[in-house]
């Protein structure tokens, strides 16, 4: 029997967690997996740390997924990728977007923030992407769709047919901002299949079982 798929997201409030989780959920149930998703763990409001589980296969029985179990974890931002890449099980991915928030509540934040977090989990063996996502975002018209660029890099890895991904995009995202979101897809499974070759060589589908 195929085994469950397993997937975190992390990152602030504000940076659309939710929302990419959300949209793995009904394309992984859409085509006929049964999908659990947690709640918001930590503070859910602008700044604060935000995380979703999502996991699909034959038969999920927890939304939670255990440390060492995650085929991938997308962190929003570099520090939230750092916190749960303990959650990446072997020859898993770590898809981490290029993009530092520091916590504005935190008096030496700046100071203590580990801007070197993805050399660091690179020195670890891990497999890292990192994608310019909120650079790409930005230069689609919009900051805000960098979660999408994530997702839509985060899709090369599953074993998901990209008609179902775009179907649910076209349910789920309101028609005045379809287009961007579409874009950003595009330009997140583009910018994981180039980054993907030249330093990982995995093909797509591959953290499915």
């Amino acid at each position: 029997m195929p085994e469950t798929t397993n997937v975190i997201f992390a990152g602030v409030g504000g940076q659309g967690v939710l929302l990419i989780a959300e949209l793995l959920a009904l394309t992984a149930a859409a085509t006929g997996q049964d999908v659990k998703q947690t709640e918001v763990h930590g503070v859910s409001q602008r700044g604060g740390a935000v995380e979703s589980h999502v996991r699909y296969g034959p038969k999920v029985l927890s939304p939670l997924v255990a440390p060492g179990q995650a085929h991938a974890v997308v962190g929003l931002e570099k520090l939230e990728a750092l916190r749960f890449a303990h959650y990446i099980r072997p020859n898993g991915v770590i898809i981490v977007n290029d993009h530092e928030i520091i916590p504005a509540s935190v008096g030496v934040a700046a100071a203590k923030y580990p801007h070197q977090a993805i050399d660091f989990l690179r020195g670890k063996g891990l497999n890292v992407v990192v994608l310019p996502a909120t650079q790409m975002a930005e230069e689609l018209g919009n900051f805000r769709a960098a979660n999408v660029i994530l997702l839509g890099a985060l899709s090369t890895y599953l074993d998901i047919p990209l008609d179902i991904w775009e179907r649910t995009l076209q349910i789920r995202i309101p028609a005045r901002h379809l287009p961007l979101n579409q874009q950003a897809f595009a330009v997140g499974r583009d910018l994981s299949t180039a980054e993907t070759q030249r330093t990982l060589g995995f093909a797509e589908g591959t953290l499915s079982c």
